[in-house]
């Protein structure tokens, strides 16, 4: 059947017919991270009290296994944006430690466009590796590819990223770009690769399944190195002949693919990954010198705290569920722009905040984005449509799963996409689908962000300026506060009230 798939659990014997060859088998070893986000600390990993983690412990590790064989050193995108050690310095800090890595390419995740096209192009002239973009279109100092000889082993790495970016990031940062399907942009490259390459590696930031797909469709392809849905591949899955790994996020693990190639053919594959654990002494001294000097200019400006915490404070599972900390920022929300409800999308908090003193530092990490509070008048039917988007792909993880205030509902998971919401209360009262409601969100959301078209519709013209279609007069904007980051108002909130101890409120239920 194609596009069969299977883990690999033992060492794989492959063939792949590629062009060129060579006398004697050639060793190849691929090293590989993504979805760092900026998490060069070592992290407490959820429900234990160990940590797990830290760039520095991972880049000595690097150095041990290039050792022992040739190797390339591969990053699968979204580096440079989510913890405020990458954040507050806008990637500079992430381009800098990389450099020291060596890193051999990167591709351009979505999150790496967050900071707008200008303060990108500063980083990738940073970068002493090439920044790949293949599908990108618009954006000129990315390169489609980059050739890298190994042992007299030539690799082809072209890069692609979702082609759902302009979705992910706010509109103003992707404007006058195209992003282009992975499949016909590999199609496009490798017929002038082909006499130059003995292998094709494509270095994708499209996510688990479409990587699946691709192999499906492109078998020229040998190896997909993904990242973009943090999934933790422990061994590589093979689909018609292409080993795909990907490896988890945040630095928590390192991605070892060796390969060895004969007669221009893989005839020997074996993967895993290196859960990366926090041992004084372990650690590569120069790397962890440039993680110290930009922690230290991080809790100069975060260090300050500014409440307290009764009981942990849920950001692990806000894609999937509601809670504890989903329902507390929603509240916020809700009580500061004075609406009947409030929703933001889970995807907008990235960290949870555990029991204890809360400072600066764990605020802006559980909230690391720039947005700010907008509010309008919506419709009944609309805002149950919202609801049906916000849940549409929760099997996913997607960012898009909603935190919601001032209303419940209920949701039936394994029913048919955009008819899975039923039993939507606003105020104790069922919706009314002909009732105009007051609600609270975030500009991204407001500008159609995570696919929330039906908020790109409604929003104040504008958002802000950061580019919501609005269709609606100003007598239906409500709030509109483009200089006041949600951050900021939570740390307000925080402040004003001291002590928090949130509780899940069954404001979503999943049914059957």
């Amino acid at each position: 059947m194609r596009g069969f798939k299977i883990s690999i659990f033992f060492c794989l014997i492959i063939l792949l017919t590629v062009t060129g060859g060579h006398a004697a088998a050639t060793s190849l070893r691929i090293l590989y991270v993504n979805d760092f986000h900026g998490y060069a600390e070592p992290l407490q990993a959820p429900g234990s009290g160990e940590k797990v983690g830290g760039m520095a412990f991972l880049a000595a590790r690097v150095e041990a296994l290039r050792r022992e064989k040739p190797s390339l050193l591969l990053a699968a995108g979204d580096m440079i944006e989510g913890n405020q050690w990458a954040h507050l310095f806008q990637g500079k800090s992430v381009i800098e430690l990389m450099n020291a890595m060596k890193f051999d390419a990167m591709v351009v995740g979505n999150h790496e466009f967050d900071f707008g096209q200008a303060v990108l192009r500063k980083r990738i002239a940073e970068a002493r590796f090439p920044v790949l973009g293949a599908n990108v279109v618009g954006l000129d100092p990315l390169k489609p590819y980059v050739i890298k000889e190994v042992s007299g082993l030539r690799v082809a790495v072209i890069g692609v990223v979702t082609p759902r970016t302009p979705k992910l990031t706010y509109p103003d940062n992707v404007a006058g770009l195209q992003f282009k399907g992975a499949a016909a942009t590999v199609e496009k490259y490798w017929p002038r690769l082909r006499g130059r390459a003995d292998l094709l590696v494509v270095l994708s930031h499209l996510g688990y399944p479409a990587d699946l797909r691709l192999a499906e469709k492109v078998p020229a392809i040998n190896v997909i190195v993904g990242g973009h849905t943090h999934t933790r591949l422990v061994k590589p899955s093979i689909v018609d002949g292409v080993i795909i790994v990907q490896a988890w996020a945040h630095a928590r693990a390192l991605g070892v693919l060796d390969l060895t190639v004969d007669a221009g053919k893989i005839v020997k594959a074996d993967g895993r990954l290196e859960d990366i654990k926090p041992i004084p002494g372990q650690e590569d001294p120069g790397v962890q010198k440039i993680v110290e000097k930009y922690r230290l200019e991080e809790d100069a400006v975060l260090g300050e705290t500014v409440g307290e915490a009764a009981v942990d404070l849920d950001g692990e599972h806000v894609r999937a569920r509601e809670t504890n900390l989903g329902d507390l920022v929603a509240d916020i929300v809700r009580e500061k722009t004075g609406t009947e409800i409030a929703l933001i999308n889970g995807g907008a908090i990235r960290a949870g905040i555990p029991k204890g003193p809360i400072t600066l530092k764990e605020v802006y990490e559980a909230l690391p984005f720039n947005n700010y509070l907008v509010a309008f008048k919506l419709g009944g039917a609309d805002l149950k449509a919202a609801l049906e988007h916000g849940v549409s792909a929760v099997e996913k993880h997607a960012g898009r799963f909603p935190q919601v205030s001032g209303l419940s509902f209920a949701y039936s998971p394994g029913a048919p996409a955009g008819s899975r919401v039923r039993d939507v209360q606003v105020g104790g009262r069922a919706l009314e689908p002909d009732g105009k409601y007051t609600v609270a969100t975030l500009d991204f959301l407001a500008a159609g962000g995570d696919g929330y078209r039906i908020f790109g519709t409604a929003a104040p013209p504008g958002a802000g300026g950061r580019g919501a279609a609005g269709k609606m007069g100003p007598d239906k904007v409500v709030y509109n506060a483009p200089g006041q980051r949600l951050r900021d108002v939570v740390i307000d909130y925080l402040k004003a009230h001291g002590k928090v101890a949130p509780e899940t409120q069954g404001r979503i239920r999943a049914v059957k």
